[in-house]
């Protein structure tokens, strides 16, 4: 905010607009930051001196990318910048459902001892976690669980590229022909897609009655990436385990009441779509967007989605 003040520009901060007062806010704006604020084809008919959006973060699928292409409106991210702080929660689920820490902690603070029921980890070393989606975030994560000794497995991509194929083969990477293969050589299985229609529902039944009994599915991405019923199924019939940072219909305001069967599972270990969310990687997004937004005052458009508006 300092710096593009510094350089002679208005800046408002509204932290607690949502995606129902946001088009009352707008006003002549010609840039529109946002973090998870959905933007719909409503608000951008309104907002008559917008020239730019962007997204200070990776994910852009609350913003209507179309309608903001149909009015010339560049629509920004700011990729790679959250991908170790996704990382990291990742792995803290992985270990948090492996070694039940959230029992753990919920017996201690009710007063009671009983170090018989958690002796009973398997451990991760040796494990076979399967990736899909092997971006910046798949790759930190990966990176990390070799640190613990996991075999790690992707499928072949052939359009990947030869930076990416680098650091596959340095980290002794496992390729996979497809995710079939994947699904039935790994009992992790980290899932790090974008929210696209071939996306939508990949975590189906289909998909789970594949799964060996027992495994562990980490979800960092996108809510609508698994079908909750079917996952649920499967936690019942096969003993699936799940570490969540996202669901669907998940608030999309800081604080709201969210009652969701997936969430409340005994078997799943969730958190409040909190991914990105370390002071080291907003620092990070925000020089990303300072950069985004210098380069739009130049006629350049870095990161654009929607096209080459």
């Amino acid at each position: 905010m300092a710096w593009l003040r510094d350089q002679g520009h208005e800046c408002r901060l509204q932290p607690d607009l949502d995606g129902e007062t946001l088009a009352g806010a707008i006003g002549d704006a010609e840039v529109l930051v946002v973090r998870g604020t959905r933007v719909t084809g409503e608000t951008l008919a309104g907002a008559s001196a917008l020239r730019l959006v962007i997204r200070a973060g990776a994910g852009t699928n609350a913003i209507d990318k179309e309608a903001a292409a149909a009015r010339q409106i560049p629509v920004c991210n700011v990729p790679g910048k959250n991908a170790i702080a996704v990382a990291e929660l990742v792995i803290g689920l992985l270990i948090a459902i492996d070694r039940n820490i959230p029992d753990n902690v919920a017996d201690l603070r009710a007063g009671q001892w009983n170090k018989k029921k958690y002796s009973v980890a398997r451990g991760l070393y040796g494990r076979h976690m399967g990736i899909v989606g092997l971006g910046a975030i798949g790759l930190a994560v990966a990176q990390r669980a070799r640190a613990f000794g996991i075999h790690v497995y992707v499928v072949d991509k052939p359009g990947r590229s030869p930076e990416m194929r680098e650091a596959v083969d340095a980290l002794e990477l496992v390729v996979v022909p497809d995710l079939a293969a994947l699904v039935a050589r790994c009992d992790i299985i980290s899932l790090h897609v974008p929210a696209v229609a071939q996306t939508k529902g990949m975590v189906d039944r289909a998909f789970l009655a594949s799964v060996q009994p027992g495994t562990i599915i980490l979800n960092a991405s996108r809510g609508d990436v698994i079908d909750e019923a079917a996952l649920l199924s499967a936690m019942e019939e096969k003993g699936v385990r799940a570490g969540l940072d996202v669901y669907v219909d998940e608030p999309v305001t800081g604080e709201a009441s969210f009652m969701s069967a997936l969430a409340c599972h005994p078997n799943t270990c969730g958190t409040h779509h909190i991914g990105a969310s370390t002071k080291q990687a907003q620092d990070a997004v925000a020089q990303g967007v300072l950069q985004i937004v210098e380069a739009f005052g130049k006629g350049q458009i870095l990161h654009c989605v929607n096209g080459q508006v």
